[in-house]
């Protein structure tokens, strides 16, 4: 068994003593992990930094065994991203999540080139540039797993104005009017998940937007697999909050 393609580096571990263990959202063969040999070497290591992207060739005998990675460097952002705080914060809540969220070996294209977009942003270090994609391209994930966001109409009314909250029951928007009764248990829907263009989201918008995809990430898909939410990811909140104050 063997195949080629692009992958991200989640993560990396020690595998011996000159190997390791390499965790990576490929294009086509979804999150996927195997060994590196000589990837502890000094040469090896700036390659295999999380963030970065690779041309990644898996081998192994049976489908089913962790199998051997050879790689070769096709895009480093790495060392830009870890030389800023906040840049460093987003890439390791995107990399624990995916490696929590998405189930190994299942494939999730539009998962994988959203996250090709995100990085590229984070690299470039402007957080309320990066912020709002993040929050896309969690709401991204939630839907490819089945736990998609239905933000297109009121569950109330079945209108489509005034769409300013989120029942944390259903995953459904809820207008101005229709949730006014109940608006301390709902979730607020800021408006760059609308699409609407005519303002640059502020850092209160992206604060409730990393709650609400982090409500349903949690609620959906780690939670029913007795997961927490990743501690980097928790991070990212403070951050979040500390940039809207």
């Amino acid at each position: 068994m063997e195949w080629s393609d692009e992958a991200i580096v989640l993560s990396v571990r020690p595998y011996g003593e000159t190997s390791a263990i390499l965790e990576a959202l490929t294009r086509g063969h979804g999150r996927h992990m195997g060994i590196v040999r000589g990837g502890a070497s000094r040469s090896r290591k700036p390659t295999l930094q999380p963030g970065n992207t690779l041309l990644a060739h898996w081998r192994a005998r049976l489908s089913e065994h962790l199998g051997n990675f050879s790689i070769e460097p096709v895009r480093s952002r790495a060392g830009d991203m870890l030389d800023s705080g906040d840049a460093l914060a987003g890439l390791n809540a995107f990399a624990s999540v995916a490696g929590a969220a998405l189930p190994e070996r299942e494939p999730h294209e539009n998962v994988y080139h959203a996250a090709e977009i995100l990085l590229d942003a984070i690299a470039a270090d402007d957080f309320a540039h990066w912020a709002p994609l993040y929050v896309r391209w969690e709401a991204g994930l939630l839907e490819a797993l089945g736990f998609g966001l239905d933000l297109s109409r009121c569950a109330a009314t079945g209108g489509v104005d005034d769409l300013i909250y989120v029942s944390p029951k259903s995953g459904r928007a809820v207008s101005a009017g229709a949730g006014a009764a109940w608006r301390e248990k709902l979730f607020v829907l800021p408006p760059f998940l609308l699409g609407s263009q005519n303002a640059t989201p502020t850092r209160a918008d992206i604060a409730a937007g990393l709650r609400l995809t982090e409500y349903f990430l949690l609620d959906r898909v780690l939670a029913p697999h007795s997961r927490d939410m990743p501690p980097a990811r928790l991070r990212l909140d403070e951050l979040a909050a500390r940039e809207s104050e």
